[in-house]
């Protein structure tokens, strides 16, 4: 079966796209990870500060709900190695790689939501519980639109064919220098 896509196909074997595939997909988890582990450490040494034990009870529960979905981001993002580490050698990489990539796409939705319980409880304990929550809310749809909506509109934009030459478009012509 041909490519379809509007792109070149590379020559490589299913071997080589699974060996480039999961280097590709082990590099972001890298740089995703670092930063979930980071969050992570920030929120464990926050119940050891004086201010803790001056949290109300939705704060408390924000701080134990972020945590809880930073260890469980943290777990999602190491996955991959783990998964390749237990089947290193099995000839299932295609396997490993489309399972890895699941479970890095749940990791950036976990981590979407740790981020924004995380800036929910910082700026409510900050500034307080309505400009926490709007906080939060922006944080999300921050997340949302970078992470969800800018992929798929450039997705579109890229298997968009271009307008053949002397086309009718709706849009004026660039401006020319002079």
């Amino acid at each position: 079966m041909a490519d379809q896509s509007p792109h070149p196909a590379r020559r490589e074997t299913p071997q080589e796209r699974a060996d480039r595939n999961f280097a590709e997909l082990l590099q972001e988890v890298r740089v995703t990870q670092n930063g979930v582990q980071i969050l992570f450490a920030f929120l464990l040494t926050l119940a050891f500060t004086q201010r803790f034990l001056s949290l109300d009870t939705v704060q408390r529960a924000t701080y134990v709900t972020t945590l809880l979905l930073a260890v469980v981001a943290t777990a999602l993002f190491t996955a991959p190695a783990a998964l390749h580490r237990a089947l290193f050698h099995q000839g299932i990489k295609p396997v490993i790689v489309r399972i890895s990539s699941r479970l890095a796409t749940v990791g950036l939705g976990v981590l979407m939501l740790t981020l924004t319980g995380a800036v929910l409880l910082v700026v409510d304990v900050s500034l307080g519980r309505y400009a926490g929550i709007a906080a939060g809310v922006g944080t999300f749809l921050v997340c949302v639109g970078l992470w969800v909506v800018l992929p798929r509109l450039v997705r579109r934009a890229a298997l968009t064919p271009p307008a053949a030459p002397g086309a009718a478009t709706d849009r004026e012509p660039p401006e020319q220098p002079r």
